[in-house]
C-alpha cells in the first residue's frame, strides 16, 4: 500500500477494488487519438480505474476518502460490465496497518456514486450492515437526497443497498463544510448534481482530492469531461477554477481512481515535479 506523509498527515491507499470503464465514456467528446496517448487503454477500449479509498491519519483522526467498491456486492453481469476484476479488500488493509474497520472515524464521501459507496455496507445474510459502524459520513445534501430518491438516469448507480444500513451514521451540508481545521468539503456539483470535492492544508502545503471532475492525470484539462457527468459545463467551470488555483498552491492532487498516479504536483507548464506512483 502506498503512503503519502506531508508534515503531521500521513495517507494511505487501501485496496478498494478495481474497474474497467469505457475510454469514450470516461473522456466524453475527447477524439480517442488523444485521450489514448495520455492513459492506457486495453483492447476492449477499456481505462483500468482503481476504486481505493485514501486512509488519512490526522490530527487525532482516521479518517477515510470515498470507500472502495465493496466486496460481495456486485452480481456477475455487473461485475462482467464495470470490468470488475478485484473486489475491496478493505478489512485485510486496515489489518496491517493494525487497525479495524471499527476505528475509522469519519468517512468523507464526494458523492455517491456505486463506484464510490458500495464499500460503505457488507452483506450480512439477506441484509446489509454498516461497513464502518463508529463513523460519521459526510456527504452534501443535494447528493444524499438523490441517493435516496434517483431520477431516471441515476437509478442504476444510486443503490438502497449501499445507503439503508447507513443512514443513522449521515451528516449532511450544503454549499462548504469544515470537518477539522483544515481539512474542508466544498459543493461543486457537475460529474452529480451534489458532487464535492476535499480540500486539505497542513501547514504550507495544500492537498486536493478533485474526486470524479479529475478521477485521472489524464483529466486536467477542464475540457476533458466525462460522458457520465450530469453537468458538463458545471464540471468544466469547477475545474477551471480549482485546478487553476491549487497548481498556483503547489498543490498535491490526490487521487482514488488513477492506476498511475497516488498522488502528484504539476507547475505552472503543467510538467510533474512530484509524485507518488500506485505499485503494480
Amino acid at each position: 500500500m502506498e503512503q503519502l506523509q506531508v508534515g503531521t498527515l500521513s495517507i494511505t491507499w487501501l485496496r478498494g477494488g478495481v474497474t474497467h470503464m469505457d475510454g469514450g465514456a470516461m473522456f466524453g467528446v475527447v477524439p480517442k487519438p488523444l485521450w489514448s496517448k495520455k492513459y492506457p487503454v486495453n483492447e476492449k477500449n477499456q481505462i483500468e480505474l482503481r476504486t481505493d479509498p485514501l486512509l488519512l491519519q490526522w490530527q487525532g483522526k482516521k479518517i477515510l476518502i470515498e470507500s472502495g467498491i465493496g466486496k460481495g456486492k456486485l452480481t456477475e453481469k455487473q461485475r462482467r460490465n464495470y470490468g470488475v476484476e478485484e473486489e475491496s479488500d478493505i478489512h485485510a488493509s486496515l489489518e496491517e496497518l493494525s487497525l479495524s474497520v471499527e476505528d475509522i472515524d469519519i468517512i468523507l464521501m464526494t458523492h455517491l456514486h456505486f463506484d464510490h459507496a458500495s464499500g460503505l455496507t457488507e452483506p450480512d445474510g439477506n441484509k446489509h450492515k454498516s461497513t464502518f459502524p463508529n463513523a460519521v459520513i459526510y456527504v452534501s445534501e443535494v447528493e444524499w437526497n438523490e441517493m435516496r430518491e434517483p431520477n431516471i438516469r441515476s437509478k442504476n448507480t444510486y443503490w438502497k443497498e449501499n445507503w439503508e444500513a447507513i443512514q443513522h451514521q449521515v451528516q449532511t451540508f450544503k454549499e462548504t463544510y469544515e470537518v477539522l481545521p483544515g481539512l474542508n468539503l466544498y459543493h461543486t456539483g457537475g460529474h452529480s448534481d451534489g458532487h464535492a470535492i476535499i480540500t486539505l492544508e497542513e501547514g504550507d502545503e495544500y492537498l486536493i482530492h478533485m474526486a470524479d471532475l479529475m478521477p485521472t492525470h489524464a483529466h486536467k484539462n477542464p475540457l476533458w469531461v466525462l460522458a457520465y457527468d450530469d453537468y458538463p459545463m458545471t464540471s468544466i467551470y469547477a475545474k477551471e477554477k480549482w485546478i487553476t488555483d491549487a497548481v498556483s498552491q503547489d498543490a498535491w492532487f490526490i487521487f482514488y481512481h488513477d492506476a498511475r498516479y497516488r498522488a502528484l504536483k504539476w507547475n505552472d507548464s503543467f510538467e510533474i515535479t512530484h509524485e507518488v506512483k500506485r505499485n503494480s
